[in-house]
C-alpha cells in the first residue's frame, strides 16, 4: 500500500468504494470486484476497498469497532498491539505522570492511538512513508486530537520536548521475514537499548523470545499473554521498573499479574492431586516458581515448568487439572490403560516430552466414550504420562 492508496481511500471516491464493499457478502473475492466496478468503481479502487475490507473484518479482534473506521496492511495489522495491551500501557505511562510521549516505530498507529486517548499529547513517527500516512489516517478518523504523525527515521527523531518513548522496533525485513536477532532490528539494537539514557521513561515492546540477558540493566522485564496467546514482551526501564519481571495474563476484560525475580527456584516434589500448567506469560517472565509458592506446589522435574501441589487453590495465571492416575509412558501400555477407561477423545499436553503428539494421537487408535487430557513430561528426569481432568469437571470426565 502506497501514500497514494491512502489518499485514494480517504477520497469521497474512496469512502463510496469502502461503504460499498463492506455491503457485500463475504464471500468470492472475484465476484466482489466485478460488482464494484458494475457500481463503476475503477479496477484499482474497487480492489483497495475490498482489501481494506476485508482486513478490517480481520481486524476486529485486535480493535473491536474503531475497526471499522481504520486502515490496514496485512503486515501492519499483524503486528500491531492489541488495543487492551495498548490501553493498559497508556495508563500505566499516564499514571507515571507523562503527558508528552514519542511513539517511535508507531506502524498503523494502535499505541499512539491509547495514548492520545489517555490525554497525552503524542509525536507519532515511522520511517516508512505509506506506513505513516496509514496512521494519520487512522488518527483523524477516530478524531483524536493532539497528535503529530510524521514518516521519519526514529535515530533522527529529536526527544527534547517529550517526557516518555515507547519503541516498536521493527522485527521483520523488508521481505516480511520474521527477525529473530535483536541486532537485525530496525532501528538498531544499540540505539533501541540506548533510549533509556536520552529520556529515562522508556517503554521497549520486544518480541516475547527476547533473552532475559538482553534487557536493559534495571529495566523490568514484562510479559504478555492474552486469552492464552503470549503477544509481547516490554522492558519498563528507568523509573517505570515496577519490579525485575512481571507477567500480565489478561482474558476476556479481567486482568491478573504476577511479578518477582525472576531468579527464584521452585522446590522438586511428588505427583500431588493437582497439576498446574502455568500460563505463557508465566513461563516466560520465570516466574514459575513464584507461582508454585502461591499455590503451594512445587516441581515435577526442576527443568520442567509443570506445578504439582495437594492444596486446592484455584488461579487464573494457569491451567489446573486434577491428576487422575499416572499411566505407563510406553506405547502399547498406554493405549491398553486407555482403552480400560474407555477414552476416546484424548487432549495431549507436554512439556519436555520428545513425543510427535499427533504421530501419538493416531497410534493409539482410541474408539471409547470419554474424553481425558494426557500430559507427557518428565518426573525427576525419567519420562512420565499422567491422566488429567479440568480441576472443575466432574470425575467421569477422565474416564471411569
Amino acid at each position: 500500500m502506497q501514500p497514494e492508496d491512502v489518499q485514494a481511500l480517504t477520497s469521497p471516491d474512496g469512502q463510496e468504494a469502502l461503504a460499498a464493499a463492506a455491503a457485500l457478502p463475504d464471500g468470492d473475492p472475484l465476484a466482489a470486484a466485478e460488482k464494484l466496478r458494475a457500481q463503476g468503481f475503477p479496477p484499482t479502487l474497487a480492489a483497495a476497498a475490498l482489501t481494506q475490507t476485508e482486513l478490517r473484518r480481520k481486524a476486529r479482534a485486535k480493535f473491536g469497532t474503531d475497526a471499522a473506521v481504520m486502515f490496514f496492511t496485512r503486515a501492519g495489522l499483524e503486528q500491531a498491539t492489541r488495543s487492551v495491551v495498548a490501553r493498559r500501557r497508556a495508563a500505566r505511562l499516564a499514571a507515571a505522570g507523562a503527558r508528552r510521549v514519542a511513539d517511535l516505530g508507531c506502524g498503523i498507529g494502535a499505541d499512539t492511538i491509547a495514548f492520545a486517548r489517555a490525554g497525552m499529547r503524542v509525536l507519532a513517527v515511522d520511517a516508512d512513508p505509506a506506513t505513516a500516512a496509514i496512521a494519520a489516517a487512522n488518527i483523524t478518523n477516530l478524531g483524536l486530537p493532539g497528535v503529530l504523525v510524521e514518516a521519519r527515521d526514529a535515530t533522527a527523531t529529536p526527544l527534547v520536548a517529550v517526557e516518555a518513548v515507547f519503541c516498536d522496533p521493527a522485527r521483520r525485513t523488508s521481505g516480511g521475514r520474521r527477525v529473530f536477532d535483536p541486532r537485525a532490528y530496525s532501528p538498531p539494537w544499540d540505539f533501541v537499548t540506548a533510549l533509556p539514557t536520552r529520556v529515562p521513561n522508556a517503554v521497549l515492546k520486544l518480541a516475547p523470545g527476547i533473552d532475559h540477558a538482553l534487557l536493559p540493566a534495571g529495566a523490568e522485564g514484562e510479559w504478555v499473554s492474552v486469552d492464552g496467546d503470549v503477544v509481547e514482551a516490554a522492558a519498563w526501564c528507568g523509573p517505570l521498573a515496577g519490579a525485575p519481571r512481571r507477567a500480565t495474563v489478561i482474558r476476556g476484560e479481567d486482568v491478573f499479574e504476577l511479578t518477582g525475580s525472576g531468579e527464584e527456584r521452585a522446590p522438586v516434589g511428588p505427583v500431588g492431586a493437582y497439576l498446574y500448567d502455568p500460563d505463557g506469560a508465566v513461563v516466560r517472565s520465570h516466574l514459575v516458581a513464584e507461582l508454585a509458592s502461591q499455590v503451594d506446589g512445587t516441581l515435577l522435574d526442576e527443568s520442567i515448568a509443570y506445578i504439582t501441589t495437594n492444596a486446592d487453590i484455584s488461579t487464573r495465571l494457569g491451567r489446573r487439572y486434577a491428576v487422575v492416575d499416572r499411566l505407563p509412558i510406553a506405547l502399547k501400555k498406554l493405549r491398553a490403560a486407555l482403552r480400560t477407561r474407555n477414552i476416546g477423545a484424548l487432549q495431549i499436553l507436554k512439556r519436555g516430552s520428545a513425543h510427535d503428539v499427533d504421530e501419538l494421537r493416531r497410534n493409539l487408535h482410541l474408539k471409547g466414550d470419554e474424553s481425558a487430557f494426557l500430559a507427557l513430561t518428565k518426573i525427576k528426569g525419567e519420562p512420565a504420562a499422567l491422566l488429567l481432568r479440568p480441576a472443575d469437571a466432574p470425575a467421569a470426565a477422565a474416564g471411569r
